[in-house]
């Protein structure tokens, strides 16, 4: 069982997984930032891989990547960061990013590094289905890594019902087709919400982009198993001294 099931076997509602940039806010930041996730709450760890042309991502992650991208990060650079990672995290791990890098890392020698240092699991958002049922999931599953599709509220109920099927640790309800870190009105996507509810999915739904605090994170756990925070963690970390205060200033009234 890997650690994302056994997370959801554990604690079926109210996950909370947030998102962190890195190599962000300095380029050792990295695995603080994670501590500082875990040691305040978080059930589990979206890692973003910076990249030039984050097509999902909105201005403070962009910006985000971009100065990580200044530091120094790269995908080199982040699995030799990740070899102690298992020494201080047991959270579930989840690497994010875009096909670009990763392809040009090699994409089979980025799968085997990710599970060697412990990583989980991946979300690749402009990985086509095609391409994942004929070349790279076989890939992905020959390492023991969970592989996550995102769905919006304009997905057809065929397709999410396939990337369902291909899916494996959760599935990533996107709550609007936006970047992330707009405003978004939770209680406005009840229809989708409840929609992806009565569907009878194999896999968990967390819903990401726009969850920002208690409000937010509370209306996406009346529907489904929990929610994605980034860009609002992003922004706690700007600027920041003390990255385990700043992290603890903003969960605990989340999840208080």
């Amino acid at each position: 069982m890997s650690r994302i099931t056994d997370l959801f076997t554990r604690k079926n509602r109210r996950v909370l997984n947030v998102y962190c940039t890195a190599g962000y806010p300095q380029l050792n930041s990295t695995l603080e930032v994670m501590k500082a996730l875990q040691d305040n709450g978080a059930d589990m760890i979206e890692l973003g891989m910076p990249y030039s042309d984050p097509l999902a991502d909105g201005p403070v992650i962009q910006a985000s990547s971009m100065k990580a991208l200044e530091n120094g990060m790269t995908i080199a650079v982040l699995f030799d960061q990740l070899k102690s990672l298992r020494s201080t995290i047991q959270l579930p791990v989840l690497l994010m990013g875009y096909m670009n890098p990763v392809l040009q890392y090699g994409f089979e020698r980025f799968c085997a590094a990710a599970a060697a240092v412990g990583v989980d699991g991946l979300i690749l958002p402009d990985l086509p289905i095609y391409e994942f049922e004929t070349e790279y999931g076989p890939i992905i599953r020959k390492y023991g890594l969970d592989f996550v599709f995102l769905v919006t509220p304009e997905t057809s109920s065929e397709r999410i019902a396939k990337v369902d099927s291909l899916s494996s640790g959760f599935l990533y309800a996107v709550s609007s087709s936006s970047t992330t870190g707009k405003d978004k009105d939770m209680g406005g996507q009840q229809a989708y919400f409840e929609k992806l509810q009565s569907m009878q999915l194999r896999n968990p739904v967390l819903v990401g982009f726009g969850i920002k605090d208690k409000t937010t994170f509370e209306t996406t756990c009346r529907y489904t198993n929990g929610a994605i925070i980034g860009t609002a963690y992003i922004k706690a970390l700007d600027n920041t001294k003390d990255i385990n205060a700043a992290t603890s200033t903003f969960l605990k009234p989340i999840l208080g």
